[in-house]
């Protein structure tokens, strides 16, 4: 279950994210409840969901050459200490009263753009950290990080604004940030990918998506990613809303259903962190999973449609009772989805071009721009429930149809 922890770059790097991952999670739930309390509007949820990723966007694919041109540790460590430095800010203007929706928006697109160069660099340096059978389980060990923060925040967030504030959820992150921009100072700088001496960025983009054209399963690994971003993932945009509006709930139940959510995703990481080490095949890379060898891709397809599904039935859920208990499935089919697809990717990609690769996936970061904005216009005019559940069908739909696509392009590289 450990098994990646015993190589000392990637314990290091797994302890730095520790407090960075309870830091995010804090900022970006903390966030959203601060904007339902400043304007108490589903559209405004969607506008400051839309402003933190929408940057990722836009420049995402520069991060991933930025990523294969400089020491993506010193990046990654410079980016971390950044956030800690907005976090800080955002606490401060709540201190002096001064805050209004109109910072958050704008503090908020400041952070996507420190993202769309820190998700290339960090997401590049995994592999390169610890032998390559061991990914599943260090990518599983990241998610287990992801997942403990979502059960630890939704304990922290009602207990620290109790005590210090909101204002202290946002000094609290800080904190968080900085210490692991500290402990990332200390990893051993890794290999520069020059192409070539004097070759331009945009060459280097050009090279890099002349490099994924012709690979029709990268290509679909990479749309299911922008697919889950635009009408899955964007659903805790409208959580706050949910809560106060549907199921008639506070602070405390908001951070119930989060709890619920982490719990499951938890869960589900655990689970993935017990699977085998990676093999390559014609058929697919394959992972062994008790005692048995399975495509990565049909674990894919159950994690994406269970997770799309289970969206639905959260959607119109009727009770809080209810909704924790399939928020806890969501979180559960959400992590293991997101483990394999990038675990996937990341096993048929050359080093060289690692970061422009990354960047190009964490479009589907970027794609939750629009997501959250979509869920949040969709929620105002036609209601939460509408959007969550026509959004979360779009997904479920579009998922099962490209993981098909990835079957028949293995099964046809093998018949040629």
């Amino acid at each position: 279950m450990l098994a990646a922890l015993k190589f000392r770059e990637y314990r290091i790097f797994w302890i730095g994210n520790l407090t960075s991952n309870i830091g995010i999670w804090l900022l970006f739930s903390g966030r959203l409840w601060l904007m339902n309390e400043l304007t108490n509007s589903a559209l405004f949820l969607g506008i400051l969901a839309f402003s933190s990723s929408f940057p990722i966007l836009l420049f995402s694919m520069w991060g991933g050459v930025v990523a294969d041109r400089v020491n993506r540790v010193r990046l990654v460590t410079i980016t971390r200490a950044l956030f800690a430095v907005t976090a800080t800010i955002t606490g401060l203007l709540i201190v002096f009263d001064l805050i209004l929706p109109w910072h958050l928006i704008t503090i908020s697109f400041i952070n996507g753009i420190l993202l769309s160069f820190d998700i290339p660099s960090r997401q590049a340096m995994v592999p390169n950290l610890l032998p390559r059978e061991h990914l599943v389980n260090a990518f599983a060990l990241q998610s287990i990080l992801g997942t403990g923060s979502a059960i630890i925040g939704p304990t922290f967030l009602p207990l620290i604004i109790k005590i210090w504030g909101m204002s202290g959820v946002f000094i609290f992150v800080g904190i968080a940030y900085a210490f692991t921009a500290l402990m990332f100072s200390q990893l051993t700088k890794q290999k520069i990918y020059q192409t070539s001496n004097g070759q331009k960025p945009w060459d280097d983009l050009l090279e890099g998506l002349a490099y994924i054209k012709p690979n029709g399963v990268m290509i679909a690994l990479i749309v299911i990613g922008i697919v889950t971003g635009i009408f899955a993932a964007p659903f805790v945009t409208l959580l706050p809303v949910f809560v106060s509006d549907i199921l008639n709930g506070g602070v405390e139940s908001y951070g119930h259903l989060l709890l619920s959510s982490g719990v499951g995703a938890m869960c589900g990481a655990i689970v993935m962190t017990q699977f085998g080490k990676l093999t390559n095949s014609d058929s697919a890379p394959l992972m062994t999973m008790f005692g048995l060898k399975i495509s990565l891709n049909y674990i894919q397809i159950v994690a994406g449609v269970g997770f799309g599904i289970s969206l639905i039935f959260f959607a119109i859920s009727n009770s809080f009772q209810v909704a924790i208990i399939i928020m806890a499935i969501v979180g559960a089919f959400s992590v293991t989805f997101q483990t394999i697809n990038n675990t996937f990717l990341q096993t048929i990609v050359e080093d060289k071009f690692r970061g422009r690769v990354s960047s190009i996936h964490q479009l589907g970061w970027g794609a939750s721009a629009f997501g959250g904005l979509l869920l949040g216009a969709l929620a105002h005019g036609f209601g939460t429930r509408f959007a969550l559940a026509l959004c979360a069908s779009i997904a479920t739909i579009s998922i099962f149809g490209l993981c098909m696509y990835i079957k028949h392009c293995f099964n046809r590289n093998n018949t040629t």
